[in-house]
């Protein structure tokens, strides 16, 4: 049994349905993400999880313990919320300890354990300060102390970088990471961020409108993505629609405004399709027998220091672009140009195309 198990759950609010009869599991000690839009139901679900909003419907259990007539209190889950809630009049010890003696833990363990975590977060020399002197990082140590001090289950946690600058939020990612699979905690973040959920997780589950569109591990997520959405919301991709015209021997023809494409994919002849491609598998220049092969103007050549992007001109509703390695000369390309691409035919993603 999964240590956090999630079955059929429901949420309305109103005449609305936030989550849509969600099932979710979680293994001990695994770092899962919940990637997607705004309004998609993710924040819901983590906070069913953690006793704050209740369940119209469903299941959800932990470590074996059901948790429908259990109050938040008494679940044993830290949450770390979006704004940290830390006690401004607090010290940086004194936020730390305060779960313990919620729950009546002795002075002299609470004590040891506060220390234990400071020095886990390298923030022993901060101890007896006020926590409103603190950075926006040195924050979000304090507030991952305090959930950590008490030994959870299950740690939440709510977009908890959002509020750092890009660089801060980068180094926190690795360090958190690095931090939890140390201690072998059990986590679930909510992030609309697909780079933060790249990074810190073993598995993601991209939501949209209530429901899971798929639920893997990074590197097959962004590979293989499952569905028109997960391909869109996880990466950049060129994403072309079109018609298939012809089967042969497993492949199927595909024709776009661009060209005609092939795809290993299974659909009948007249089906409008979706086709994507992840843009650092385009390349420059004619390609072989194995590649799909087209050409269109440049619009744009934008360098990102160790990549740089090309736009070109496509239909209206497609997006058609590479990504060359910063070692590329792209000097020679200007917009207006016309050139040719290619990819291999095996790199080519085929959705049924949204009515």
């Amino acid at each position: 049994m999964a240590h956090l198990q999630v079955n059929g759950v429901i949420k309305r609010f109103g005449n609305q349905t936030v989550v849509d009869g969600l099932d979710f599991a979680v293994e001990r000690g695994e770092l899962v993400s919940l990637l997607g839009p705004s309004g998609c139901g993710k924040t819901t679900l983590l906070r069913m999880i953690a006793g704050l909003v209740h369940a119209d419907g469903g299941r959800i259990a932990l470590a074996g313990r059901e948790l429908a007539e259990v109050p938040a209190h008494r679940r044993n889950v830290s949450v770390v919320f979006q704004s940290y809630a830390l006690f401004p009049h607090l010290s940086v010890r004194e936020n730390v300890a305060f779960g313990l003696r919620a729950r009546g833990v002795a002075a002299s363990e609470a004590a040891t354990r506060v220390e234990d975590v400071l020095a886990l977060v390298r923030m022993q020399a901060f101890a007896d300060g006020p926590v409103t002197q603190l950075s926006g990082g040195q924050q979000q140590r304090v507030a991952v102390a305090r959930a950590l001090v008490v030994q959870p289950d299950l740690l939440l946690l709510d977009e908890p970088f959002s509020a750092l600058d890009r660089k801060l939020r980068e180094t926190m990612q690795i360090e958190l990471k690095a931090l939890l699979k140390s201690r072998g905690m059990t986590a679930v973040f909510v992030t609309h961020d697909q780079d933060e959920a790249l990074t810190v997780s073993d598995r993601i589950a991209v939501m949209n409108a209530g429901r899971i569109e798929q639920f893997a591990d990074p590197g097959t997520l962004y590979a293989k993505p499952a569905t028109a959405f997960a391909l869109d919301f996880v990466g950049l991709s060129t994403r072309l629609t079109g018609q298939v015209t012809q089967l042969a021997d497993g492949y199927i023809t595909i024709s776009t405004a661009t060209g005609e494409l092939r795809a290993n994919a299974k659909f009948s002849r007249g089906s409008k399709v979706l086709l994507g491609v992840r843009p650092e598998r385009i390349r420059l220049g004619a390609g072989g027998a194995e590649d799909n092969t087209l050409q269109a103007p440049v619009t744009d050549v934008v360098p990102l220091g160790a990549r740089t992007h090309l736009y070109f001109q496509a239909a209206d509703g497609d997006r058609l672009l590479c990504e060359l390695p910063g070692t590329a000369d792209t000097s020679e390309t200007q917009p207006g140009d016309r050139v040719t691409l290619h990819w291999p035919v095996s790199d080519t993603l085929v959705y049924p195309a949204s009515v």
